[in-house]
C-alpha cells in the first residue's frame, strides 16, 4: 500500500457512511482478511458496495470499510481505490 505524502486525515473523509461506491481496481487479500488466502480477490474492478465504517491507517489516511453486497465481503479500501456511483445513492446505517 503506497500512501502519498499528504496527511489525508487533516481534512474530512472523502466519503460518508452509507455512500454507494464502486471499486476502481481489483482488491486482493493482503493477509489481513481472515479465512481467505493471500492474493484472493475480495473485490473486482467495478464492484458496487456501501461505506459501513470509516477508520484511519497510520494516522495518515482514511480506510473505508466497504460492504460489497454481491460477495457479502466487508473490505477496507483507501479513498483512491473508490469512486461514488453515478446515482450517488446512500443508505441509512
Amino acid at each position: 500500500m503506497r500512501l502519498s505524502e499528504e496527511i489525508e486525515i487533516d481534512s474530512p473523509p472523502q466519503y460518508e457512511m452509507g455512500s454507494r461506491v464502486r471499486v476502481r481496481k481489483v482488491i486482493r487479500n493482503d493477509g489481513t482478511y481472515p479465512g481467505k488466502a493471500v492474493g484472493f480477490h475480495l473485490a473486482k474492478k467495478g464492484d458496487i458496495g456501501y461505506i459501513v465504517g470509516i477508520g484511519t491507517y497510520l494516522q495518515r489516511a482514511y480506510i473505508y470499510s466497504v460492504h460489497f453486497l454481491e460477495s457479502n465481503f466487508v473490505v477496507g479500501c483507501l479513498g483512491k481505490e473508490l469512486e461514488l456511483t453515478e446515482d450517488q445513492k446512500t443508505v441509512s446505517l
